[in-house]
């Protein structure tokens, strides 16, 4: 089984990735950290001088690879990568895919700060996240299996609505999973 975060800049993935990950027994793996390992340098360093369409063309090489692997696992994806058809395909193909669907204005309130994201060094970061979002959302939608609110859930929070749309879908044995995630061990 391979589980799929799909979502804006900011929207969690990573987070509740390793979260979900520690939580279901696998490995976490990160599209971005794959490709800055394959890079051998930051993504916004490559794009700022590449430009975007061949990082584009490195992301979609990288989920090819990441997606033939075996094994369980759950998997990070960048923000962008629903852009491209195929990348949808093969997300939804060969994975389940969780949709961490935010605000533009939630995205801002966490990512006001945030140098890294090249797409977000901007004069109006909001206008920006506002008009990906308009472009993308759909995207993220038609690829995902479910869509999980971020809005004012914590991490662990975010992680039980993932575990639970899971078992409810028959992908996770309950048994797998603790009843409460998150809960203080005694």
């Amino acid at each position: 089984m391979i589980i799929s975060l799909v979502g804006m800049p900011g929207g969690g993935k990573s987070t509740v990735g390793r979260a979900l990950a520690r939580q279901l027994g696998m490995r976490f793996v990160d599209t971005d950290a794959e490709i800055e390992a394959r890079l051998g340098e930051a993504i916004r360093s490559f794009f700022d001088r590449s430009g975007e369409a061949a990082f584009r063309d490195i992301e979609s090489e990288v989920l090819s690879e990441i997606l033939a692997r075996e094994g369980e696992f759950v998997l990070a994806t960048g923000g962008g990568i629903v852009l491209r058809d195929a990348n949808r395909d093969l997300l939804r193909r060969h994975s389940t895919v969780l949709y961490l669907r935010s605000t533009p204005e939630e995205l801002f309130r966490r990512l006001r700060h945030d140098t890294q994201r090249p797409l977000l060094q901007v004069r109006d970061p909001l206008a920006k996240l506002r008009e990906l979002y308009l472009q993308r959302n759909p995207l993220y939608r038609r690829c995902a299996h479910f869509v999980l609110e971020t809005g004012r859930p914590s991490v662990n929070g975010l992680v039980n609505m993932a575990l639970m749309q899971l078992e409810l879908a028959g992908l996770v044995d309950p048994g797998r999973v603790a009843a409460t995630v998150g809960a203080e061990k005694h």
